[in-house]
């Protein structure tokens, strides 16, 4: 071990006395304590913000129908206006077949059901922590507590050189949980590639499972997320189904669990069909060893544009488990609750390391996605990135276009927007309602205008800073 690093702390070398640690149950459901938020919840007010320009666009579209037909009509006329009309009719009918796509494969998908104690492999679970505080020593307990047999079961994790209390609670939960647990000190803030790094280094079990800090999870999750590699031994890696945690606290919670809900239950799901799930999410994911150590030395040291790449771990980890020819799937039983940011600062400099991670790890997946990298299917994968790719291409023409209707014709392009952002809001909507709650489908539609008028330079942005490296969002404190 390298002597950067300070010795690990093992319980018989500790013991103390903290105060209770406790998480609040709400008809089964894991919630977090509420505590106040940048963005409070005063839900008529937000029913009203969101459904009085949609009401009004749709009446717009019928009031103004004559004027917007000529529109129409002289727009097509140009030869601009032809061929804008052409390509995005093009790309949505391009979108709609592969949203239809997408359902045809999440309809044929099944977890896979918890394989037996004896079957279970030993299993590593690691917990980097920076800044979390008492959240670590929530997460570890909830680990702790897991339906997994506690002789193949090994807890590790590392206070990346947290500035706060972070490794007083770490130390509390050592000196409760025992020898199921070991803990590690960075001298400073490495990252946290650096310290998964450490831990895959010295984890013994046959599956690395990756939790955050700030995450809480369900008995049986452990269990489940790591049978997909008994059953399936093409199977690298498995992507967790993460859930909001602290939804209460405010907006943006709110609108992120309809959010997650999509992108998880539907879209992951979709791609596990495949065996190409493209980003095991950092809040939870599973490993196998083998493939892990096979790419280890790559991707600690991964590099974009010169620089140490110190972002998108997740997603680089999971393309380097795909490329050796494994197949990544998802796990809808396996559930992890994390917490959110809930001011806007912080939500737009989580989407920005998202998206720039997307567009670094978008051209590693193409530089073998078009080889014969695994035996079955590779179209799938080159179709999901074909979907990925064009979100970024057409990133800052689709700007440059809105921007330039909106000057010409606003009445028009507003209306349209609003009324094309209901359409589409729908589908993730009747996907809650269909397998969440009913009440809690709404935030489908004021989250989609609330991304789509202030998060909408995400991507243009990410994509022309893809070359900074930083993690953005870990400060103290987070809002």
């Amino acid at each position: 071990m390298s002597n950067i690093y300070k010795s690990a702390i093992h319980p018989a070398k500790y013991r103390s006395s903290f105060g209770p640690y406790y998480f609040l149950k709400n008809k089964g459901n894991i919630q977090a304590k509420p505590k106040s938020s940048g963005l409070r919840i005063n839900q008529p007010l937000i029913i009203l913000l969101t459904f009085t320009p949609i009401i009004l666009a749709i009446l717009s579209l019928f009031y103004f129908e004559e004027y917007f037909d000529a529109l129409h009509v002289a727009r097509l006329d140009t030869g601009w206006g032809y061929w804008t009309y052409i390509i995005s009719l093009s790309l949505l009918t391009i979108k709609l077949s592969f949203l239809g796509w997408l359902f045809h494969l999440h309809k044929k998908y099944k977890v896979i059901k918890s394989v037996s104690d004896n079957n279970l492999p030993t299993c590593t679970v690691i917990v980097p922590a920076y800044n979390e505080g008492e959240m670590v020593y929530k997460t570890l307990v909830s680990l702790a507590k897991s339906n997994y047999p506690k002789k193949k079961l090994q807890i590790i994790s590392i206070d990346d050189g947290s500035k706060d209390d972070t490794w007083k609670w770490m130390l509390k939960a050592i000196n409760e949980l025992g020898e199921r647990l070991v803990i590690y000190q960075q001298p400073k803030n490495l990252g946290k590639r650096e310290a998964l790094h450490r831990a895959f280094m010295v984890g013994t079990g046959d599956v690395f499972v990756t939790v955050d800090s700030d995450s809480i999870v369900k008995k049986n999750t452990l269990r489940n997320i790591v049978s997909p590699f008994v059953v399936n031994k093409s199977c690298g890696a498995v992507a967790g189904n993460v859930m909001v945690l602290n939804k209460e606290e405010g907006l943006i919670p709110k609108m992120l669990n309809v959010s997650f809900a999509f992108s998880f239950e539907f879209i992951r799901s979709a791609q596990s069909v495949l065996g190409s799930v493209l980003c095991t999410p950092g809040a939870l994911a599973a490993y196998r060893k083998t493939a892990v150590l096979n790419c280890l030395n790559d991707w600690v040291n991964q590099e974009f544009l010169g620089n140490k790449a110190t972002i998108g771990e997740d997603r680089a980890m999971t393309n380097m488990i795909l490329k050796q020819g494994y197949e990544v799937v998802f796990q809808k039983n396996a559930k992890v609750y994390t917490n959110l940011p809930t001011g806007y600062n912080n939500l737009r400099k989580m989407f920005t390391r998202w998206e720039r991670s997307n567009v670094r790890e978008n051209i590693m997946l193409t530089k073998f996605a078009f080889s014969d990298f695994r035996k079955g299917n590779k179209v799938g994968t080159r179709l999901l990135l074909f979907n990925q790719w064009l979100k970024v291409i057409l990133a800052f023409p689709a700007l440059a276009l809105l921007i330039t209707l909106l000057i010409i014709q606003p009445l028009l392009v507003l209306s349209s927007l609003f009324v094309g952002l209901f359409i589409f809001s729908f589908i993730p909507a009747i996907f809650f309602v269909l397998n969440r709650e009913k009440k809690e489908a709404i935030w489908a539609y004021s989250y989609a205008i609330f991304y789509t008028f202030t998060l909408f330079w995400i991507t243009p942005f990410a994509i022309a800073t893809a070359g900074r490296t930083g993690w953005l969002t870990r400060n103290l404190p987070m809002s």
